[in-house]
């Protein structure tokens, strides 16, 4: 999709990247930085883990794949800067009033206000979100795209356990409080919409590292 946005989806050599990157049933979002830096399409990945978080090994999401991939994420990672992947560390706010931030520590986390700024030049990002969270508010699609709950319409059947699944953030309205994008899950993806509030949610729980790719349309 955000190839595609760019104008650099050649099927061929998007059938040969993902062959070559091994990119098969289980894709993490160090794998679409891969991908990106691939098409030479500018990137920034931010996260929380430096690798393979092994407290998701008793996930229900995640304990399908996660004895086979764990070394494999952990090696893309470890090899990313001389990939010329180009992946930030992003550490919680200190919560001690007045301290100073040491410049040797990784970078604060990823803010909304991040967000918007990147989204406001016309830049697009890739988010990991739990999709049993995410509630899609301008969503009119029949009930076999969408669960109509009490709470509205969700681009996802709701589930008790996490839920890890990659929208596509296209921009936001700070006057009615949401953000937009398009969720890859739909073979015609029309716009969807998220408060800010229920986008944070969905973004920072345990499970999504709080992940985000940002892609840069001047690639």
């Amino acid at each position: 999709m955000v190839l595609r946005y760019l104008g650099q989806l050649d099927d061929a050599e998007f059938e040969r990247a993902l062959q070559e990157l091994q990119l098969t049933r289980s894709i993490w979002t160090i794998d679409l930085a891969y991908l990106m830096r691939r098409f030479g399409v500018r990137h920034r990945f931010c996260t929380r883990t430096l690798g393979v978080d092994k407290g998701y090994k008793n996930q229900s999401f995640y304990r399908k794949h996660f004895d086979t991939e764990e070394t494999r994420v952990n090696q893309l990672f470890a090899q990313a800067k001389s990939c010329k992947v180009l992946v930030e560390k992003w550490r919680p706010p200190a919560r001690s009033a007045g301290r100073t931030p040491d410049p040797g520590h990784p970078r604060s986390r990823v803010s909304v206000q991040d967000i918007q700024a990147h989204l406001a030049q016309g830049h697009v990002a890739i988010v990991l979100v739990n999709s049993g969270v995410l509630r899609c508010d301008a969503c009119s699609r029949p009930p076999k795209y969408c669960c109509f709950t009490p709470g509205g319409p969700r681009c996802f059947c709701r589930s008790p356990d996490y839920q890890g699944h990659f929208i596509v953030l296209r921009g936001y309205s700070r006057a009615a409080g949401c953000i937009f994008y398009n969720n890859p899950a739909y073979a015609d993806p029309g716009m969807c919409s998220a408060s800010i509030s229920n986008f944070e949610e969905a973004r920072t729980s345990y499970g999504t590292d709080e992940d985000i790719l940002f892609v840069y349309v001047d690639s």
